[in-house]
């Protein structure tokens, strides 16, 4: 094996590659999605091949790499269009702790330890569990932590999982069942606030304040 050949193969191999995950598009390395991260590992084993190999020609062995790329594209193009590829590919975050109570239904089905839990609360600088609003293990592995409010009082409302109520056009009913509510409830008070059309509202949610947040679509706002 030439040191020419390898030298001149790493150096194509590694600008292909920066090419194909500049297009593929940017995210974190937390937050990649099972699919991300299979074609991520196969990509990388599909370049150190293409590296070594030197008896096959550099067009047979990028191949593969473009035909992963564009699975990993149209996958992502599919899914900003479906909520429910969305949630099989990604999956959809799991609430442990609700209001300082450990569900632990939720983690054994989650295969989620206490050990992760006392670690990543740590890692959120939190010192006790009852100081925990909302904990959700997101589908990167991720625990994100919503904390109690300061000064908190029964008089306030009683707080509740700020979720999404409508994506991309279309009402998320599952989140407003945890908030005791129905799609008709949303629309009624969407129509007051001067809202008819739900398919032009690209994020609906509900703030702390239990004020509505709205966010239309680009071309709405024209």
């Amino acid at each position: 094996m030439e040191l020419g050949t390898v030298i001149t193969r790493t150096v194509v191999i590694y600008l292909i590659i920066l090419l194909v995950f500049r297009i593929m598009g940017k995210r974190e390395i937390g937050e990649l999605s099972i699919v991300d991260f299979v074609i991520s590992i196969m990509i990388a084993e599909l370049a150190v091949l293409a590296i070594e190999n030197t008896n096959v020609s550099m067009g047979r062995q990028v191949l593969p790499i473009i035909v992963l790329m564009v699975i990993q594209i149209s996958l992502a193009y599919i899914s900003l269009k479906s909520r429910r590829l969305r949630k099989m590919i990604d999956g959809k975050p799991s609430v442990l702790i609700t209001k300082g109570e450990i569900d632990e239904r939720e983690m054994k089905k989650q295969r989620y330890n206490f050990d992760d839990l006392m670690t990543q609360l740590r890692q959120n600088n939190v010192k006790y569990v009852s100081d925990v609003e909302f904990a959700i293990l997101e589908p990167s592995g991720e625990l994100s932590v919503i904390k109690k409010e300061e000064g908190e009082n029964e008089e306030k409302s009683p707080p509740f999982l700020p979720l999404p109520l409508i994506l991309d056009g279309k009402v998320v009913e599952d989140h407003l069942k945890e908030i005791n509510k129905t799609p008709l409830w949303l629309r009624q008070q969407l129509r007051k606030l001067g809202y008819r059309d739900i398919k032009k509202i690209s994020y609906c949610a509900l703030n702390g304040d239990r004020q509505f947040f709205i966010d239309l679509k680009d071309e709405s706002k024209k």
